[in-house]
Order: structure tokens, then sequence, then C-alpha cells
């Protein structure tokens, strides 16, 4: 009787991870947030205790799985709308590399020794820092490299304009100012409060408006 009912439990919760899975979107392991990670853990957690407590009900796993399924949902519907709480719970890409030089304030902020530079950059086929024109420490913890020889003009385009909010870090590092931005979007017609991402490359500003992002 109890392997039937742990056969039968493997198979619920099988069943019911993968429908969950599917709800929550569709990522790469590398690309799992921290609150996707989280979710992850207890969900599997919750399932091995449920499969290994046979005197409990079924239920008392089932609720909680629902209920961090919902929370999950909330958060990333929560954190597409507004850039700081997705700020919050995923952080933000940092600039490892930024025209050459290496930014050792953001490597010590981010824990990021140079081991793990040098090591992200052989992967890349990368065999010196000097080929390195832009390298990005993603949020998944993946290093976006941009060589020299391959960054056209050493322009790589940087955001700009993140959900109708200017990004001033990325203004310091173009060496631009808000008035700069400003009177640009002046000229191009296109009010900042409906602009959802924008980035500046080869001395043009390129623009998504939200309602173009609704009607795709």
């Amino acid at each position: 009787m109890e392997y039937t009912t742990v056969i039968v439990r493997t198979i619920l919760f099988y069943i019911l991870i993968t429908i969950v899975y599917r709800f929550m979107g569709k990522r790469e392991i590398g690309e799992l947030s921290i609150v996707d990670l989280i979710v992850s853990i207890l969900i599997a957690e919750l399932a091995a205790i449920s499969i290994d407590n046979l005197e409990d009900s079924v239920f008392l796993s089932i609720i909680p799985i629902l209920l961090l399924v919902i929370i999950q949902i909330g958060v990333a519907k929560i954190s597409l709308k507004y850039s700081k709480v997705r700020n919050v719970f995923d952080g933000e890409p940092s600039v490892i590399i930024n025209r050459g030089k290496i930014n050792f304030k953001e490597m010590i902020k981010q824990r990021y020794n140079l081991d793990d530079l040098l090591t992200q950059l052989r992967e890349k086929g990368i065999k010196s820092i000097e080929e390195v024109d832009y390298a990005i420490l993603e949020v998944s913890g993946k290093l976006s490299v941009f060589a020299k020889n391959k960054s056209l003009n050493h322009d790589y385009p940087l955001a700009l304009i993140l959900d109708g909010k200017i990004q001033d870090a990325t203004l310091i590092q173009i060496g631009k100012t808000r008035k700069w931005l400003k009177e640009l979007l002046t000229k191009e017609q296109v009010e900042l409060e409906n602009i959802f991402y924008g980035f500046y490359r080869h001395k043009q500003l390129y623009v998504i408006k939200n309602d173009e992002l609704i009607n795709k």
C-alpha cells in the first residue's frame, strides 16, 4: 500500500510541477532570477516532503506550492511594470569592462574577482583583456563580451531609458547629460513617460513606445 501511495504521489507532483512551471514562464536554468530560484527550491522541497511523509495529507504541500506560484507570477507582473521593483528582485547588469578599462569598483561591489573575469573571457574565446571593448555581467551571472574588432565604432547600445525613467549611470558612461537627452527627445517629438525602452547608438536615439508594445 505504501509503495502504491509513493508512486501515485510522485506521478501527481510530476504532473503538478510540470503545469506549474508552464505557468511560471520559460527560462533557461542559468537565467533564473532570485525569485524564480527560491520558488523552484521551495517547490522541490515541498514535493519531496509530501512524498516522504505518507501520513500527512497531500494538500499540505499542494496549497503552499500554488501559493508560491501566485506570488511568483504576481512579482513577475509587477516587475514588468515597475523597473525599481525589477531591480530589487532581479538586480541590474554591471559593466565590468568599459571601453577597454576594467571597472574595479563594480567588481568589488559584485564580489566578482579577476579570476572569474579571466575564466569567463577564456570561455568566450578571448585571450586577453586588451581585446575587449565592453564586458557586462548580466543578472544571470553570465558575462556578455564585445570584442574591439567586433564592436562597431566602439558604440555598444546601453539603455538610456527604461520604463519612462532616465538611466543616469548610462548617461555618465557615454559622457552625456539629462539636458542633452531631453533636448533629443524634444527634437524627436517623443515624450519620456511614453518610452518603454530607449538606447542611443551611432548618434541616433532608438525607442520602443508603450503603445507599440501593447499593439504587438
